[in-house]
């Protein structure tokens, strides 16, 4: 029996959970920022609000602190929103043991020090303390997981070995791992199909989307390289694999619905979606500008449309024949 801390106790955090316990592992869940989330599923029956369903009884369920960091883990799965990474990598100074960590956080930063747009592991990785870091990342919707419904993801470490020993811990008949030396590549295809599936959502009709998918691909596939990414790692779990999920029932497609009937994003998310976290439009704030800049726009046509769709509040008109 392993020790897993997860932090970070929203619906992925909460479902990764599942597979952990099946696994007979000692499974802590903690939550560093709602508090009230973990007042409810502290409960006798730890319903989980988004989940709709009850946690298992084994697990143990606590508030984050430095505290738990003192204890000695066999793996540390980070689930928090990707603007929760610096406060994680600060308190993982407080790591006394030489810990397996795991990324299930999917975003780029465009870190101001070196001018460059980073992955999650790059961001927790800058302070001056390294740490053993793996990420996993695919097509994989919390609801379904933790309902344990067939699923597969992929667990990239520059050492493959590394990834496979995590995998050992997680991976159940129901919830199958791949596994890549493509660090970069699965997290810049995990991050950057948010906004792509916004794009599909977009789309007229399944016609118009399928061209628009089609054309999408391209686009990761040149964005993924320009960022020093792999190629077929787009065309694995990481990249269509994971666009198609966000595009047929994700968040981002859904806003991608109301940008195609001719709302703003402001609009939209105002009167449809004021509470819901909407990936891709995150991702075009925080490296929208840098994209614009530094990548050549004619490669990526789509990408280019919605980032100024976001960043200027305009309506969204999307170039989508396929180049």
């Amino acid at each position: 029996m392993k020790k897993i801390l997860i932090i970070g106790a929203g619906a992925m955090g909460a479902a990764f959970t599942v597979p952990c316990l099946d696994n007979n592992n000692h499974v802590t869940l903690s939550e560093p920022y709602n508090l009230k989330l973990v007042k409810k599923i502290s409960s006798r029956k730890k319903f989980h609000p988004s989940l709709k369903l009850n946690l298992s009884k084994k697990l143990i369920i606590k508030n984050f602190s430095s505290e738990l960091l003192i204890q000695k883990w066999d793996l540390i799965v980070i689930a928090v929103s990707s603007i929760g990474i610096d406060l994680i990598r600060e308190n993982l100074k407080n790591l006394k043991f030489n810990t397996r960590i795991l990324i299930l956080t999917k975003g780029l930063k465009f870190d101001k020090s070196s001018k460059k747009i980073i992955t999650m592991s790059e961001q927790l990785n800058k302070g001056k303390k390294k740490f053993d870091i793996s990420v996993l990342k695919g097509p994989c919707l919390a609801k379904e997981l933790a309902r344990k419904i067939k699923s597969s993801t992929i667990i990239a470490n520059k050492n493959i070995n590394k990834a496979k020993s995590i995998g050992n811990l997680i991976s159940t008949n129901y919830y199958r791992i791949q596994y890549s030396n493509d660090v970069k590549g699965v997290e810049i295809c995990s991050a950057i199909k948010n906004i792509y599936s916004m794009l599909i959502g977009a789309g007229e009709g399944s016609n118009t989307s399928s061209s628009i998918f089609t054309q999408s691909i391209n686009e990761m596939v040149y964005l993924t390289k320009f960022l020093k990414g792999k190629e077929e790692t787009v065309y694995g779990l990481a990249g269509v694999g994971d666009l198609y999920v966000s595009a047929v029932g994700g968040r981002n497609s859904k806003m991608g619905e109301f940008l195609g009937k001719g709302f703003t994003f402001k609009n939209a998310k105002k009167k449809f979606m004021l509470n819901d976290t909407v990936e891709g439009a995150e991702l075009a704030f925080e490296i929208g500008n840098q994209i614009l800049k530094k990548v050549n726009n004619k490669k990526i046509p789509l990408m280019v449309d919605l980032i100024k769709c976001i960043l200027n509040n305009k309506k969204l008109n999307i170039r989508w024949q396929i180049k």
